[in-house]
């Protein structure tokens, strides 16, 4: 990547932030060059953060982003796909939790890891919806193009479709369509109804519990009563004696040499969504384990009008496992969830900065090369990791948009005679169900009290 492009990148980020602009982007710049850091206070003593400590928080209290022009920004630096092939997006959910902030607000039960066994796996936090450009082979280098917090009014599958219906606009076009991918949440029906009128094609994992439905039989000359069948004959893939004879089968080998089936069934339909038509994919690794980690069989839902090769199915999904590398370097790298901000819009504002990092890191692995441990080795591709410990020269030859900190004096301090309020606590809400509930039984009559006549 030209030096050139990355220093247009950067001036047009810092006129993203229209407030606290200067700060911000000190703060950036301090998160991409200090590899040391494991707080956010720690950032302050990069060179790169001109001013004290306390302004880390202050410039994400105050700051204002516009983040329309930060999304564009992201979406213009999408390279345009080259004949004959599709770019490739990637989407999922990751939560941040926040278990004792009780002053924190909108906080909803979010899906927890690594818990003991036998709890529930949900722990009160954040969950921040990220939309990606996925690389050719999997890795930690994706390119972020909108990474938005799942409110709870929202639900996982409503952000997704706005981000892919806000940023597919904005992408370079090619030959053929965009291709989404995703895990097994949004292989249902409510989701893909959603995505049916956007112009991406949709690969997404497929619950081994699930049933769908063929076509209807034509309805007879002289119909009867009732209206005729909504439904064709089930397809449950748990039962191989509903699934027939397959439409399009293909055998291939793996990197390893081991054999793996592709089996694909055309012109399905959800039992809820008559309107969405879908094909089904089952993938067999005779190789694998059949473990929960490692199945031997795995379902695939299909929705769109370019189909890939069925050879081409399991290596395209596996690209989607990118998001996870990706995730972990945002963590443990970038600093993600580390600060303890107390506001949701703070948290928001700081994912931005991460993910103009993120973006930065990718613009610059080909310039900047790789920095790497005695023990790293040297024949594999670089990692965000590595080129970030280069990071610091880079920005110092480019030199930063932000103007020089000047300034402000001291502080009065608090007023004398002003009371200190406690901060307001918030519940952690609970999204409920979006099944409908049985209405509730009357009251009896006999539990009702008599009136006292005078």
């Amino acid at each position: 990547m030209d030096c050139n492009i990355l220093a247009d990148f950067r001036r047009t980020l810092y006129a993203c932030f229209q407030k606290a602009g200067d700060a911000l982007m000190n703060l950036a710049d301090a998160l991409l060059t200090e590899t040391p850091a494991r707080s956010l206070a720690e950032l302050s003593l990069s060179p790169c953060f001109e001013r004290r400590w306390p302004s880390l928080y202050e410039a994400l209290e105050d700051a204002k982003i516009d983040r329309v022009a930060l999304h564009k920004l992201f979406a213009d630096q999408v390279p345009a796909p080259a004949p004959g092939q599709r770019l490739v997006l990637g989407g999922d959910a990751s939560s941040i939790l926040r278990v004792a902030s009780k002053t924190a607000r909108d906080r909803t039960y979010v899906h927890a890891s690594n818990l003991p066994e036998g709890t529930k796996p949900v722990r009160p936090g954040w969950q921040f919806s990220t939309l990606s450009v996925l690389p050719e082979v999997h890795s930690s280098w994706t390119f972020v193009l909108k990474n938005d917090r799942i409110v709870s009014t929202a639900t996982q599958a409503s952000v997704m479709k706005d981000q892919l219906q806000q940023a597919l606009p904005r992408l370079p076009q090619g030959d053929l369509p965009p291709i989404w991918l995703g895990d097994g949440y949004y292989g249902s029906s409510l989701f893909l109804e959603m995505v049916a009128d956007l112009p991406c094609d949709v690969l997404a994992r497929f619950a081994k519990n699930r049933v769908l439905y063929r076509e209807p039989p034509p309805a007879p000359a002289k119909p009867g009563r009732g209206h005729p069948t909504w439904h064709g004959a089930r397809f449950a893939c748990q039962d191989p004696t509903t699934h027939g004879t397959p439409d399009q089968t293909g055998e291939q080998l793996d990197a390893l040499g081991h054999r793996i089936e592709v089996a694909c069934w055309h012109n399905f339909h959800f039992k809820k969504a008559r309107q969405v038509r879908v094909r089904v994919i089952r993938v067999t690794r005779h190789a694998a384990t059949d473990t929960k980690r490692d199945p031997k069989v795995s379902w695939f839902v299909f929705r769109g009008t370019q189909m890939p090769p069925l050879e081409a199915i399991p290596p395209l999904y596996a690209r989607r496992y990118s998001l996870e590398h990706a995730y972990r370097v945002d963590k443990q790298d970038l600093l993600w969830e580390t600060p303890r901000l107390r506001t949701p819009e703070q948290f928001e504002r700081w994912t931005d900065v991460v993910a103009c990092v993120r973006n930065q890191l990718f613009l610059s692995r080909d310039q900047a090369g790789a920095l790497r441990q005695p023990w790293e080795s040297v024949r594999r591709d670089s990692t965000p990791r590595q080129v970030r410990r280069c990071m610091g020269r880079i920005i110092a030859a480019l030199g930063t948009p932000a103007r020089a900190c000047r300034p402000r004096g001291k502080s009065p301090g608090w007023p004398l005679g002003r009371a200190r309020k406690p901060v307001m606590t918030y519940r952690v809400i609970f999204k409920a169900s979006s099944k409908a509930k049985t209405a509730p039984k009357p009251p009896d009559k006999r539990s009702e009290p008599v009136p006292v006549v005078a």
